[in-house]
């Protein structure tokens, strides 16, 4: 261990210890605009300097490493001097639309303005006029506002390996854009979100689509539905005061209804249906021994990565669409059957941790499987909260309410495909019961719900040794394809049969959607709520999902079956000109 004091206060740190981490360990506030926990220091902003003793200039603190016996010394009138100047350069660059800006009192370089006292400034102001790009409709570009402090690059290059983004220019035209500068919809993105999720001010957020909502729960004719995802439930009340990973779905449900909702439904149901599908494929893939490994698909900006850059893999990928997907889909098919409100008449919303299902509610054929656009909005949970907040309810206050039928129960093994592991240890327990026709104990494996970026599991399911993988932000999902695609080329046998995959870190408890400031911390609580309430659950196996036992007795009839693939599976395209 190493000592230094900062400010007079002794640490003892690891070797290699950043003085960002140690003032952290100290108590110390060191101010950054550049700097993310998920991401590797940069030193892009400037606004960490702080004073060495001994040492000719300020130094940053996020990319300087402690030493033994350093003196170091982070709040002094110079210091403050220095770090206001670079701010008020920040901010000559930056427009004054604090009121109109999606990200106004949740945006980091406000609140440091504030914290500096900068109301005014002597420096001119520069700033580019150029257009928003809203081309994805999942996400929007807004370059005016970006300070090119460089997370979202990073999180594009480095963490996600989809290189969408990029550093354009020079100097004071310098701007974060594709490649080229062309629209996001024309570079390889694959809508994720994660530059929005750590973008520090408004240059990126999500497709705002409340006022669409808003209209047709105003509409006197159409019969608004609405569906809720998993880690929604255990990331909402952050904006209310409650903990992360506070379990909030009866007041969720209380909420939607208060909002005008005329009937409000549960993702988790589509989740059960999704197993019963997925297991259903991996058990004839393995009876078969042909077309393994089988790839999870729940996951839309994977299947856009997928269809992007390893098209080659399709045979692989399971045709069952989301649980999302499926919700909507029977939301237009078998409820309204069911109630003889006629579907153009229904209005689906979906709520998501995410802003990759914008796209996939339009990106195929199949999303249509009702006769109409099977979901018409998908909002994320920022969204949904400013939504709560624009109706005036107070959430903390409200009662814990039921869901509906006949797409409102669920299983725990539902709840648990918010985060990563979760889609893997639900299928695994239906898949078990396919094969031995018993359920035994409930599958849970601690190995495949840590934040290691790629799991590793053989499972003993009916005297079958079963080799999975688990792999959660794409540049670790690279290398598991890479393992396969290489053993399928050299004719060796694959090293998995079974492999879950989601885009972003965490999986869905860190969607793209989810609120501004995650870190591993937030992921890790948002999961255990995930985790609790499947151990709580009345059913934990989605085979026993009595809702969902009588709609294929009532309505699709087995898993696989001609109606099942109507309604439940989708085909994909390969778009090789991105392949690398």
């Amino acid at each position: 261990m190493i000592t230094a004091t900062i400010n007079g206060i002794e640490v003892k740190v690891e070797p290699g210890t950043s003085i960002y981490k140690a003032a952290h360990q100290a108590q110390v506030r060191i101010p950054t605009l550049c700097y993310h926990p998920d991401l590797a220091p940069t030193a892009a902003c400037g606004i960490c300097v702080v004073k060495v003793k001994g040492a000719p200039n300020m130094v940053r603190a996020c990319t300087t490493p402690v030493a033994q016996g350093m003196e170091i010394y982070t709040q002094d009138a110079e210091i403050v001097q220095v770090r206001r100047t670079v701010l008020e350069m920040i901010l000559s660059n930056h427009p004054n639309e604090c009121l109109t800006c999606l990200r106004s009192g949740e945006c980091e370089l406000q609140e440091l303005a504030e914290d500096f006292g900068i109301y005014n400034s002597n420096l001119p102001k520069i700033v580019k006029d150029r257009p928003k790009d809203t081309s994805t409709k999942s996400i929007v570009l807004d370059s005016r506002k970006c300070i090119r402090c460089g997370r979202c690059t990073q999180v594009c290059q480095d963490m996600q390996n989809v290189w969408a983004l990029s550093i354009e220019h020079r100097g004071l035209d310098a701007v974060i854009a594709p490649a080229g500068d062309i629209e996001l919809a024309e570079s390889p993105c694959v809508r994720c979100g994660q530059c929005s999720a750590h973008c520090p001010v408004g240059a990126i957020y999500e497709y705002n689509q409340t006022d669409e909502v808003w209209n047709a729960l105003m509409d006197p004719e159409m019969h608004c539905i609405v569906q809720i995802a998993p880690a929604v439930r255990v990331s909402i009340g952050e904006s209310y005061g409650f903990k992360p990973g506070t379990n909030l779905t009866g007041k969720l449900y209380a909420a939607l209804r208060r909002m005008g909702f005329d009937q409000v439904f549960d993702t988790n149901f589509g989740a059960d249906v999704t197993i019963m599908e997925e297991a259903s494929e991996l058990v004839d893939r393995l009876k078969a021994g042909k077309s393994l490994p089988l790839i999870t698909t729940c996951c839309p900006a994977w299947v856009d990565f997928m269809e992007k850059f390893d098209s080659d893999m399709i045979e692989h990928f399971s045709s069952c669409k989301s649980p999302q997907a499926i919700v909507g889909a029977l939301s237009k098919s078998y409820y309204a059957e069911k109630t003889g409100i006629p579907a153009d008449k229904i209005f689906m919303v979906s709520i998501m941790p995410c802003t990759a299902k914008k796209f996939e509610i339009v990106r195929a054929k199949e999303m249509f499987s009702s006769g109409h656009q099977d979901i018409d909005v998908s909002i994320t949970t920022r969204e949904l909260a400013r939504m709560i907040n624009q109706a005036g309810i107070e959430f903390a206050s409200l009662p814990d309410e039921q869901a509906d039928s006949p797409l409102g129960r669920y299983t725990g093994a539902a709840t648990i495909f918010g985060e990563t592991g979760g889609v893997m240890e639900a299928a695994l327990r239906t898949a078990n019961y396919l094969i031995t026709g018993e359920n035994g104990d409930a599958m849970e494996f601690e190995e495949i719900h840590t934040l290691d970026g790629i799991k590793e599991l053989t499972v003993d399911v009916a005297g079958i040794p079963l080799r999975i993988a688990v792999a959660h932000g794409l540049r670790h999902v690279e290398k598991v394809v890479d393992k396969v695609r290489e053993a399928l080329e050299k004719g060796e046998e694959v090293p998995w049969h079974f492999i879950e995959v989601m885009a972003c870190p965490g999986g869905c408890v860190g969607g793209g959607g989810q609120f501004w400031g995650v870190n591993d911390g937030i992921r890790k609580l948002r999961a255990k709520g995930l985790e609790s309430d499947d151990r709580g659950s009345e059913f934990r196996r989605s085979h026993e999902n009595p809702d969902v036992k009588k709609l294929y007795d009532d309505y699709i009839g087995e898993p696989l079956s001609e109606k099942a693939h109507k309604l439940f599976h989708t085909h994909y395209t390969p778009r090789s000109q991105y392949r690398r």
